[in-house]
């Protein structure tokens, strides 16, 4: 399967997702989030990086925390630290068979176990936050491709009204299909759930006169809301049309 310097950018994505761990758009967050919970030291995965069309990023699991490197495609090779493959098959194969990469502490990590994105994530990743202790214990075996669907975020975010046009903060929670939104954090029951299996998309927003804007349209509404930066923004983002990519693929 070699690669020449001629071909599409169709054939290059066609040519990536032949590769059982590319994970397409998943974000930092996420990819951090499904290692930690449902990997093993060694996990790794390949996904797009926010640093442009031709750059992708390549997590890893490292013990108790997850490293991001670079890797960048363009015309039809691929630049992964200071060496340069002239296909896909060759980037690949360098990394089954020398999986050692060096982190900015000087530890060589191995990549020992390419993370399937038909690996769904684990009914255990609803209680897993990113950063906090660590789950021991598990190993390659626990990726279950069966497993039900999640995805998991929670934090603050400004939302719209939906009568009075007013913004006030709210608590939000992002576990498997559904978006809640609570009084506040202390707040048992939530104010309202939003059913993502009926969100038809999700996206910036530069109607209101806020900054940091995105909106989520669903059949009878569209709801907005404003984050504490772009970067907070851009995240939810991320992961919410992930969670509908999942959606649309039926799993």
């Amino acid at each position: 399967m070699s690669v020449s310097s001629t071909r599409s950018s169709g054939e290059e994505i066609d040519e990536l997702e032949s590769v059982c761990w590319y994970h397409y758009d998943l974000s930092r967050h996420t990819a951090e989030a499904l290692l930690l919970s449902n990997g093993v030291d060694g996990s790794f995965l390949l996904r797009n990086s926010n640093k442009g069309s031709d750059c992708y990023a390549l997590s890893v699991r490292a013990k108790d925390s997850v490293k991001h490197f670079h890797v960048r495609q363009q015309f039809g090779k691929y630049s992964f630290g200071f060496n340069e493959f002239p296909s896909l098959q060759d980037f690949c194969s360098h990394l089954a068979n020398q999986p050692l990469l060096g982190s900015e502490t000087g530890n060589l990590i191995v990549l020992r176990f390419p993370y399937p994105r038909q690996v769904e994530e684990p009914s255990i990743y609803e209680t897993v936050c990113v950063h906090t202790v660590m789950q021991t214990g598990r190993h390659e075996n626990d990726l279950v491709p069966n497993a039900p669907a999640l995805g998991t975020k929670e934090g603050y975010l400004v939302k719209q009204g939906a009568i009075i046009k007013n913004w006030k903060q709210r608590w939000f929670t992002l576990n498997r299909n559904e978006l809640k939104y609570f009084k506040d954090k202390m707040f048992v029951e939530p104010i309202r759930t939003l059913d993502l299996t009926e969100c038809s998309a999700v996206q910036f927003d530069y109607s209101q006169e806020r900054v940091n804007c995105f909106c989520l349209v669903l059949p009878e509404r569209t709801f907005y809301f404003c984050a504490k930066s772009g970067a907070e923004a851009d995240e939810w983002i991320k992961i919410l049309r992930w969670k509908l990519s999942q959606i649309k693929k039926g799993r």
